[in-house]
């Protein structure tokens, strides 16, 4: 897809049709209270629709709903559970311009990114964990002569999963497709900003044939229904991904039946630029590692840790490449940059260019909203570089937004102690030319993904996840199977001349 198919206005594209209503036994329903929440399009907060909002009540009959469904799907054939995930993978890719164009509308997100990078992403996680469905195996364990002992994994059973509002199409894809491959059901909320792609995905999920209340979908508000999902008693599993303290509040809230939980939250990614680094690749990967999505991911590299050799000649052609940056429409096949995703969103983000300046921080460019009056009415910053010292509030808490603190280092030491100053350890990348230095950084640093000449780069083989307040379990990757499933140890005493423990 190029985007050559769009409308010659970008603003006059609509879908065709949006599902409003909760997604829960199969049924496209209202919320049992009739409460609605309006979805608004971030580039000019225009109301794009109304959908209902599921508070607990909801929540209940989509957890009765999965309970109804679960006996069955868990005892599917792991290869016709991964048939379906392979149909749904196919059926996403058939819709690639129209999904990207509907996560553009509602996220704020370039078409040129959603089209060429969330839509795909999200077809090859489903591709990938169809496939993984039945490969996913036990093991037998060496024991004492006479006996078998082997582990075997099951279900968890229904699964709680509370997705964020930046990347909710591939999100959901991280979360539903490791869970529907081992035999779990699912109860999701989307973000009640940015729900439209993933109901979408919910009648996807329906055409192909995935059978009725394995996938409920229930947006609403975390107070409500993220709330209920947390301390629900029937749900064996909670999948958070979303800010820290709100991952702290879960983890309480689990405490009730003592759920498996597993949280991705906030992050503060080091990108450190060695003596040695290839200017101009790292210029262009600290770039695309700060400014895609408008900053708004979790792993963006937004502390940029330069050496002080160096530092001026790359901060010349990084704010150079900042500066040539389009803003716009996000569904102009022409934008690079389109509006944070909620006016909330946007005041947090020029709350933080107001303090950086109240600590003395320099702001190199942007640290307000856009020029152009075509998109005034929208939720538009602009790509912001900040000179700020290592404990800056601005270098130490998440921004979420397209903001940068540039700091600088005299060695190796100074570096690595700039990257783990922080109580995050999400993602991280170093640029250099020197291997043993790559090696040894990739292991001093606390983070649990790290990008060397690279950044923020993710295959559904690799998992994907943090330590500290970053959180804890994985997305992705065999790890994300283990995190679906139960380990149980079976023991079979296959020796009849053993006894057993009281001989009579």
């Amino acid at each position: 897809m190029d985007g050559s198919s769009l409308d010659p206005d970008p603003a006059a594209w609509k879908p065709a049709s949006i599902q409003n209503k909760l997604f829960i036994g199969g049924a496209w329903v209202d919320g049992v209270e009739g409460k609605t929440i309006d979805v608004l399009n971030p580039h000019d907060n225009s109301r794009i629709t109304t959908i209902a909002a599921a508070t607990a009540p909801d929540v209940d009959k989509a957890v009765e709903a999965a309970e109804k469904a679960f006996p069955a799907w868990s005892s599917m054939a792991a290869m016709d559970r991964g048939r379906l995930l392979l149909r749904l993978a196919d059926r996403i890719e058939k819709e690639q311009a129209e999904l990207g164009r509907l996560e553009s509308l509602n996220t704020g997100h370039p078409f040129r990114d959603t089209q060429i990078l969330d839509v795909p992403r999200t077809a090859v996680t489903y591709r990938y964990f169809g496939g993984m469905a039945d490969k996913f195996e036990g093991s037998v364990i060496p024991v004492e002569a006479g006996f078998l002992n082997y582990l075997e994994r099951e279900p968890v059973g229904i699964v709680g999963q509370i997705v964020p509002w930046n990347f909710p199409l591939m999100f959901t894809s991280w979360k539903m497709a490791p869970a529907l491959a081992a035999g779990n059901c699912i109860v999701i909320k989307p973000s009640e900003i940015t729900p439209l792609s993933t109901l979408r995905i919910a009648e996807l999920m329906q055409e192909v044939g995935i059978p009725d209340g394995v996938v409920n979908v229930v947006p609403g508000y975390g107070h409500t229904a993220g709330a209920r999902i947390a301390e629900h008693p029937d749900i064996g599993k909670i999948a958070f991904t979303g800010s820290t303290a709100v991952g702290q509040g879960i983890v309480r809230a689990s405490a009730g039946n003592l759920k498996k939980v597993q949280l991705e939250l906030g992050g503060k990614g080091a990108n450190i630029v060695f003596e040695d680094a290839s200017i101009p690749a790292a210029v262009g990967g600290s770039a695309f590692a700060i400014w895609h999505n408008q900053g708004q991911a979790c792993i963006a590299g937004s502390r940029l840790i330069l050496h002080e050799s160096i530092a001026d000649a790359f901060m010349e052609k990084f704010v150079s490449l900042t500066h040539s940056i389009r803003l716009g429409n996000p569904l102009d096949p022409a934008t690079e940059m389109g509006p944070l995703t909620s006016r909330l969103h946007q005041q947090r983000v020029l709350d933080y260019c107001r303090a950086a300046r109240d600590e003395g921080g320099e702001i190199v460019t942007g640290g307000e909203t856009a020029d152009d009056p075509a998109l005034a009415k929208g939720c538009y910053v602009k790509p912001t570089i900040v000179k700020a010292r290592p404990s800056d509030r601005v270098c130490q808490e998440e921004v979420f937004g397209p903001f940068v603190s540039v700091m600088t280092f005299k060695d190796d030491a100074e570096a690595l102690a700039i990257a783990n100053s922080t109580v995050y350890g999400l993602g991280s990348g170093l640029w250099t030319g020197n291997l043993h230095r790559a090696h040894k950084f990739a292991r001093a640093i606390r983070a649990g993904m790290i990008w060397i000449n690279s950044y923020k780069r993710v295959n559904p083989g690799s998992p994907f996840g943090g330590f500290g307040m970053s959180g804890y379990g994985r997305e992705m990757g065999f790890e994300a199977m283990r995190e679906y499933t139960h380990p149980k140890s079976v023991w079979v005493n296959v020796d009849a001349q053993i006894p057993p423990y009281y001989p009579r």
